[in-house]
């Protein structure tokens, strides 16, 4: 017995078509017409778009920074599937004083039997040494292929750069691929203490403290140790227009360097942070690093998307609740916790002000949320494509569905969305992770965490 998906419009990154899909002990067996076998479950998709399912290349779920977010890896990824979204990318990260495996074990204790989508691993790197460089390789053995630093974070998680030129050095040698959060984390500590001295402690002045130039200034720099290197860089959440033009600068003179951006700033800006002399603590709910930026900003970043340059669109989805969490900083915008949701929104608001909007067409948004990620990180064509021998992960898309965002309805277990009120086209009429059927007109269909940890292969150079 198997499942045939009858009638739909199959969209790839590069192939779009009418057809019928079979689906066989987890995989896509077969594509064509006249699948069906005696006993096999007909699914209709007639007037829907078949998509692979996405993949969010950057997520923070069960993340203790002094409090723990509102989302851990249970609730998170059933909120990524009702999206859409079948695997999810999620970033260990090494304490002080702590082994790569020590880190590594502690993010699969908090993951392994949680997930309800399939999940790979990111490690941060916050403390090199020369046993930790020898780490890397037992990391890939383990199916961990990518690594981030932080430029950002003094005293926490920033690095040097020393540090930076010797990891870049050491990731070339055994193909692995290391993520940089560009921001000038000395610049902004000297910032936040001046304004926070000035008595300026308002949700306003997180982006006041991390201007745009703080987050060219570290691309710049860690463009330029690449250079040096040769070695392959990805720059996670890119939020300004500046940023993007030094990254094509780089690209011209032979850096090899991917980008990454979020929905969050291609469609949000620093106008919710408030104004200057304003008493409001919503802004808090924007509190992210990097902060929103300006309209203009989006627009390079959207352009950039299509020309092909910015090439995966991560969540960055990191969630602390408005009331308990965020109001630990009323009075000390330093002190509120960092991070916002949107796993659960990711592909409708690429859908409905990508596609619709006729910025990007179907070919180009499944590349941004989920091929392009699949090559860059070892998963394809496993996954991030449907192909016979793929992963069976597979999204309906009900194109002629309309909604309004808003928290009430939300599977995230955060008390407000950062898109409230923002309209929606489209959503995922069904989704399936490795050909079960997991999400069916809006509700849940299985009851236990069915994801798997994926072996990752080493980048490839793309």
């Amino acid at each position: 017995m198997g499942i045939v998906i009858k009638g739909g419009k199959i969209v790839t990154a590069v192939d779009t078509y009418e057809g019928d899909i079979r689906i066989e002990e987890e995989k896509v067996v077969s594509i064509g017409t006249n699948l069906e076998k005696q006993g096999d479950e007909i699914v209709n998709a007639k007037g829907c778009i078949i998509m692979p399912g996405g993949i969010d290349t950057h997520t923070h779920f069960d993340l203790d920074v002094g409090v723990v977010t509102a989302d851990n890896f249970t609730t998170g990824t059933k909120a990524a599937l009702m999206g859409g979204t079948t695997t999810i990318l999620d970033y260990a990260c090494q304490n002080k004083g702590q082994t790569l495996k020590e880190a590594l074990k502690g993010e699969h204790k908090k993951a392994d039997n949680h997930c309800y989508c399939d999940y790979g691993i990111h490690m941060g790197i916050t403390d090199w040494n020369e046993k930790v460089s020898n780490e890397i390789e037992d990391m890939i053995k383990e199916g961990v292929t990518s690594f981030k630093l932080y430029m950002a974070y003094k005293k926490t998680l920033q690095v040097e750069d020393g540090v930076i030129f010797k990891a870049l050095k050491r990731c070339k040698e055994v193909n692995g691929l290391i993520g940089f959060h560009c921001e000038n984390g000395d610049v902004i500590e000297n910032l936040v203490n001046e304004a926070i001295k000035a008595g300026n402690t308002s949700p306003y002045y997180h982006a006041a403290t991390r201007p745009a130039l703080v987050e060219n200034e570290a691309i710049t720099r860690v463009l330029q140790l690449a250079e040096l290197t040769d070695a392959p860089v990805y720059v996670v959440h890119l939020s300004t227009g500046e940023g993007f033009k030094t990254i094509m600068e780089a690209k011209k003179r032979g850096v090899k360097v991917f980008t990454e951006t979020c929905p969050q700033y291609l469609l949000l800006d620093d106008s919710l942070y408030g104004e200057k002399n304003s008493s409001s603590f919503e802004g808090a709910k924007y509190v992210m690093s990097p902060p929103l930026r300006k309209k203009e900003d989006q627009q390079v970043l959207w352009n950039g998307i299509m020309s092909h340059e910015i090439l995966t669109l991560g969540t960055d989805h990191c969630s602390f609740n408005f009331k308990g969490q965020k109001d630990l900083g009323i009075n000390d915008f330093s002190k509120i916790p960092n991070g916002a949701p949107g796993v659960e929104n990711r592909m409708a608001l690429m859908y409905t002000y990508g596609v619709v909007e006729e910025k990007i067409n179907l070919n180009e948004m499944v590349a941004l949320t989920s091929t392009n990620a699949a090559k860059i990180f070892g998963l394809f064509p496993q996954k991030g494509t449907i192909s016979v021998g793929s992963d069976a992960d597979l999204v309906i898309w009900d194109p002629n569905y309309s909604t309004t965002i808003t928290a009430a309805k939300q599977t995230q277990n955060v008390d407000y969305n950062s898109y409230e009120g923002f309209k929606q086209i489209g959503r995922p009429l069904h989704v399936f992770l490795r050909g079960t059927k997991v999400v069916s007109n809006g509700e849940f269909k299985i009851e236990k965490p069915a994801g798997k940890y994926l072996y990752r292969k080493t980048f490839n150079g793309r």
